[in-house]
């Protein structure tokens, strides 16, 4: 099957050119001014939009086990509300339990993703250490395309990675080719507030941001980044909400170190005032960690992304609807962390990035696409309007408007954090794999189209890492 999408204007990270573009089958095939179709070719008019690569969001859980329950979110549902939004690819996590076999949990999730509407690939999760992991992890990266590895420095007696498995997982990672990903909170500390707080009798949502200050992030954020220079692995930091992370990354950035900030619309658009909310259920609607930060904070967030010290925009998607939140009514350490945005994650950034002048159209596709593609070794198979590229693609109106809310939105949760926002500036078509699977309202997913994405890992630059750091082994010396 054909499609020719005529008359619009193409946006890459790159530049912006007026071209026909036409796709056959499952990948871009022409890139041109007045393209013939096919016959058999539909053809979309695109006169005064823009053509660009579907988005790819880094960061989503869907039906993640988490906290004694599960995400209310499906690959299915979260991957169809991802193409209303205009994202095309998802890469979620595997996330073993302490001592679980990491290839039966890889295998777990595999299962899970096999209903997706749209293309997905993995992060696994090292949540322990033994030999068993090691061997999995060069088994991961050989056999199934899994070129990164997050751990979590937060969540004391449950994932948290301490300072061994992060030492031993990333030197691992290191002699593979792999990257390292981290959230980035010092999970002892937080433990130690949450104790803290709750003595002193709060135990509504509002203590859940008074447990975990911008410094625990900070803190765990350079942390990471120095155990990364002393191995010599590129690190990806996810979910960067506070001046204090971000610094850490601009200080090794500047340094040449090989780090990569990942930010979410949410911290870059919602304040930590939600958790003083009056109705329990709207404050604890907005729980995720790290939690939501002060204004100053998002004012510094922009910046970072302006100056390129963060390169990729995420959600983090991970629903709980309120009966699962209310789990924590009289502990706030017990409402399940998490909140949405898939579908919504394109939108809020073009209207509060590229119409307010913050981020020119270039500049978004960068960071809500390419920039993903090309950390994690995809490019330019995806985030690419490219002849040869995956047929991903979103066309999108500058002019039309949307409000946001749970009760239009398709994400399967009941509540939106950007709830009431306008918009303008919205995906109007959403073709994945060659095929239309939203236009106009008409969403046209179907349940399993998924394909599952190899991402191939680093090994020339780790061949260069090697040889530099051979180069200086030190000379032992004669005392004698």
């Amino acid at each position: 099957m054909a499609i020719l999408i005529r008359g619009g204007t193409v946006v890459t990270a790159d530049h912006s050119y007026r071209a026909d573009v036409l796709t056959q089958d499952d990948k871009i095939v022409a890139i041109g001014e007045s393209l013939e179709a096919p016959g058999d070719a539909e053809v979309i008019d695109a006169g005064g939009a823009y053509v660009l690569p579907g988005g790819i969001d880094p960061h989503t859980h869907m039906e993640l086990p988490f906290m004694g329950t599960v995400a209310s979110e499906d690959f299915f549902s979260g991957t169809t509300a991802g193409m209303v939004g205009g994202t095309t690819m998802i890469i979620d996590f595997v996330i073993p339990s302490p001592k679980q076999d990491v290839m039966e949990a890889y295998h777990t999730w595999r299962g899970w993703a096999e209903k997706a509407a749209g293309d997905y690939s993995f992060h696994v999760a090292i949540t322990w250490w033994d030999e068993t992991v090691k061997e999995a992890m060069k088994t991961l990266t050989t056999e199934h395309g899994v070129n990164s590895f997050k751990h979590f420095m937060a969540y004391k007696g449950a994932i948290m990675a301490d300072d061994e498995v992060l030492v031993n997982s990333f030197s691992r990672a290191r002699e593979l080719g792999a990257i390292c990903t981290v959230h980035a909170e010092n999970g002892e500390l937080v433990f130690h507030l949450q104790n803290e707080i709750l003595k002193l009798g709060i135990t509504g949502p509002e203590g859940h941001p008074l447990s975990r200050p911008p410094e625990v992030e900070g803190e765990a954020a350079n942390r990471a980044i120095r155990v990364a220079q002393v191995l010599d692995v590129p690190l990806y930091i996810v979910h960067n909400s506070c001046k204090e992370s971000l610094q850490a990354i601009t200080r090794a950035r500047n340094e040449g170190q090989r780090v990569y900030g990942e930010v979410l619309a949410g911290h870059l658009l919602v304040n930590d005032e939600v958790y003083r909310d009056p109705d329990w259920d709207t404050a604890a609607a907005h729980v995720m960690s790290p939690p939501f930060r002060p204004k100053e904070h998002q004012e510094a967030l922009w910046r970072g992304l302006q100056a390129g010290m963060l390169q990729t925009t995420a959600t983090d998607h991970c629903c709980f609807c309120a009966p699962q939140k209310r789990m924590g009514h009289n502990n706030f350490t017990q409402i399940p962390n998490g909140t949405g945005g898939v579908e919504d994650r394109m939108h809020v950034l073009w209207h509060h990035g590229v119409n307010s002048g913050r981020l020119t159209m270039n500049e978004f596709v960068a960071i809500t696409s390419t920039n993903a593609a090309k950390i994690f070794n995809i490019y330019p198979r995806k985030g690419s309007i490219s002849i040869g590229a995956d047929a991903d693609i979103a066309i999108w109106d500058p002019e039309k408007e949307r409000t946001i809310s749970k009760d239009t939105h398709h994400q399967n949760v009941d509540y939106n954090i950007f709830e009431g926002m306008t918009v303008k500036g919205i995906n109007t078509v959403t073709i994945s794999q060659g095929k239309v699977v939203y236009q106009d309202g008409d969403i046209r997913t179907e349940r399993g189209a998924g394909r599952y994405v190899d991402r191939p890992t680093f090994a020339p630059y780790y061949e260069a890492v090697k040889r530099q750091r051979e180069a200086k082994t030190p000379v032992a010396v004669d005392r004698m």
